[in-house]
């Protein structure tokens, strides 16, 4: 390796600090090896030869090499990108506590990574405690040596172990560290932990301070093929620049690694709106329940160090997520500060539905509804943290739960009250994805008691004789009366009849436990066998066509259009895949001599009065009151019989989703301003129909 590897003038060596550690350890180790022998074993027969010479102690960085898993989780491709972030975590301690502006990552096709800041520069001079080494060497040799543990240096850090670069060098079969600190670069060179020489002074240099940390990651531990990910460096890099505004992060990497990606050998990260920015360009394209980021920075929080989020909540299903960070270390695993997030969260909207009068809704919402689709950027800065493990997959400091959740508690009841109408849509939402896992629960306890006995059907239901779906018609009626004279209308074989008591539950302002009390609605899921919502399941529906079959007046109509309501919110894909039908019955029956016609509607007989019975007098026109009045073999012939009658199939256009969903809420949720809105809008209508 040239002495100019980062560019300088010829190394001079400092004076010599004795011999290296590894020959020291294996001076020790023939020592006490020798001593053992001399001393003979002091075990019994059936020990298996367990004596003092079987005691192993581990000393310098060999643990590491030994157990890398317990430092960096393992050995695997998350691991090796660990190393990185400990070297990459310790410049931007540096930033946080105001000391450095740019940070510095290359990648170089020889495997070689490189990071560097423009920092204090890690000391050089001799340790107190280790007078023979400098405090360069003490920290990448020595486990549990660093500047963290004191927070006079650093307030807020994200290494607390004093592991971190140590373990990287351990790991690592090649490493360079170079510093510049008032005005002279040092480099020292190291290679499995062990030092290749002391530190050495190279020479002078202007405009420049700060540490450069140059590694290759060992092949023995990590393999042969173990490479560097660039995309996979690229986003690690960025989110550290969104974690902190005051950072900049220059990127590079050897073009040839990149060809054919979408990641560029050359980038400058810099985000002053922070986690906003990060959340923004996270979720950019994906359908949002809220216009506006619920986004906000807090410094100095409950004495700690800052706060910082970007809340948004997605329009999918289950498709959230909460990125949470520590002192700018990822927090996988969550812990304390996201608990405080979201106790926060579903406190805060509790408290306003009450403020509006909507409490009752939102009684049976979870922290799991609210997290549902929520998708959350948090960042918090504190002092001296407690982490679950070495890789600080977890927080664990019991203050970060009472800090975040007060912090953000109050500004979001503040971003509810100041958007009123963004705020009743975030609490609609959630009180759906409550209701859906109400439902989903109840989907599993059916399923659980039909898994050891036959599934039992409502009483009410005369089933076809057809045992697979395919050809087979379930008819939804209105009353037992039609019911009756349906069940002797039918075919048998594939025909099934179902009678509903009058107006059923309207489900688009009713509540999960109304839904599950109401007899008639439980009596039509048992007799579908398909489930809803997410659970619903289209191979296990017994019919292939559902049809609405109500009287052809105004109550059927209000009766029609409760029981589309209920299949659109809660079996959406039964309608998708086209297995719901309107029936068409008719209104009138007009009769002259031998001859019997039936009319839909009032137009319908005004035109076969014109056409059918033109000219013709003394026309008997009866008005059927209802599907009850018809004899069984007129409700076959008109509405029944697949030969003679009309089906009109419910559909949702794939581009109408929207509107439909607002004309559901408009005339059929908890909202009568809405409804009272609609009908001013269509008064004139409502005149014309009256004068006609």
């Amino acid at each position: 390796m040239s002495d100019d590897l980062f560019g300088g003038n010829a190394a001079r060596k400092l004076p010599d600090s004795g011999a290296t550690p590894r020959a020291a350890a294996g001076a020790k180790a023939a020592q006490a090896k020798a001593a053992a022998s001399s001393q003979g074993s002091l075990g019994t027969p059936g020990e298996s030869g367990y004596t003092a010479q079987s005691i192993e102690v581990l000393e310098g960085l060999e643990p590491v090499r030994r157990r890398p898993g317990m430092y960096i989780g393992g050995t695997d491709e998350k691991a090796l990108h660990h190393l990185f972030a400990e070297v990459i975590d310790n410049s931007m301690d540096e930033a946080v506590a105001g000391h450095a502006s740019v940070i510095t990552v290359e990648l170089d096709s020889d495997g070689f990574l490189t990071v560097g800041d423009n920092g204090r520069g890690i000391p050089v001079e001799p340790h107190p405690k280790f007078p023979d080494k400098s405090a360069l060497e003490v920290i990448m040799t020595v486990l549990h040596a660093g500047g963290k543990f004191d927070s006079k240096v650093y307030e807020t850090s994200g290494g607390l172990h004093g592991v971190g670069v140590s373990v990287v060098n351990a790991l690592s079969d090649k490493i360079e560290v170079e510093v510049a600190r008032g005005q002279q670069l040092y480099r020292q060179e190291f290679s499995r932990g062990i030092p290749l020489g002391p530190v050495a002074l190279v020479g002078k240099v202007q405009n420049r301070r700060g540490t450069k940390v140059r590694f290759h990651p060992d092949p023995q531990i990590f393999g042969a093929a173990a490479k560097f990910s660039p995309a996979r460096l690229f986003r690690m890099a960025r989110s550290k620049a969104y974690l902190f505004g005051g950072v900049e992060i220059r990127w590079s990497c050897t073009p040839s690694l990149v060809e054919g990606t979408d990641i560029p050998p050359e980038a400058v990260f810099r985000f002053p709106s922070g986690l906003k920015d990060y959340l923004a360009t996270d979720i950019e394209g994906r359908p949002l329940v809220t216009d506006q980021i619920f986004s906000g920075k807090i410094e100095k929080q409950g004495g700690h160090g800052s706060l910082e989020w970007a809340i948004s909540w997605l329009g999918g299903v289950d498709d959230g997520f909460v990125h949470s960070y520590c002192n700018t270390i990822p927090t996988a695993e969550g812990g304390t500060h996201e608990q405080g997030l979201r106790i926060a969260l579903l406190r805060g909207l509790k408290d306003h539905a009450e403020r509006i009068g909507q409490a009752k809704r939102a009684a049976n919402i979870t922290t799991d509804d609210v997290m549902v689709t929520c998708a959350a950027m948090l960042s918090v800065f504190i002092r001296e943290p407690e982490f679950q493990g070495q890789t600080k997959d977890k927080l664990a400091t019991t203050e970060a739960s009472r800090i975040v959740e007060t912090a953000i508690r109050d500004a979001f009841d503040h971003w509810l009250a100041a958007s009123p109408s963004q705020a009743l849509k975030l609490l609609d939402w959630v009180v759906d994805r409550a209701d859906e896992r109400l439902r989903r629960r109840a989907d599993k306890e059916i399923a659980r008691k039909t898994a050891v006995r036959k599934l039992r059907l409502p009483g009410k239901l005369a089933d076809c004789s057809n045992s697979g779906a395919a050809g087979s018609e379930l008819f939804i009626v209105e009353g037992d009366s039609a019911g009756g004279s349906a069940k002797q209308a039918r075919n048998r074989t594939n025909q099934a009849i179902l009678p509903l008591r009058g107006k059923i539950l309207n489900v688009a302002n009713a509540t999960r436990d109304k839904l599950a009390a109401n007899q008639q609605l439980q009596d039509l899921l048992q007799a579908l066998g398909c489930g809803t919502g997410n659970n619903y399941r289209d191979d296990d529906l017994r019919y292939e066509k559902i049809i609405i079959m109500t009287d052809a007046d105004v109550d059927g109509a209000h009766i029609a259009s409760l029981l589309i309501t209920y299949f659109y919110r809660q079996m959406p894909k039964l309608i998708d895949n086209g297995h719901l039908f309107l029936a068409v019955p008719p209104l009138y029956r007009l009769t002259h001599g031998g001859k019997t016609v039936y009319a839909r509607d009032d137009a319908h007989k005004d035109e076969l009065l014109k056409t059918v019975f033109k000219g013709k007098s003394n026309i008997d026109i009866g008005r059927f009151k209802g599907l009850g009045e018809m004899m069984p073999a007129q409700l076959k012939d008109t509405t029944m019989d697949p030969k003679r009658r009309m089906l009109l199939k419910v559909a949702v256009p794939q581009d109408g989703r929207v509107a439909a969903d607002d004309s559901v809420e408009q005339l059929m949720g908890n909202k009568p301003e809405a409804r009272f809105a609609f009908i001013q809008e269509r008064a004139a209508f409502a005149t014309d129909l009256v004068d006609l």
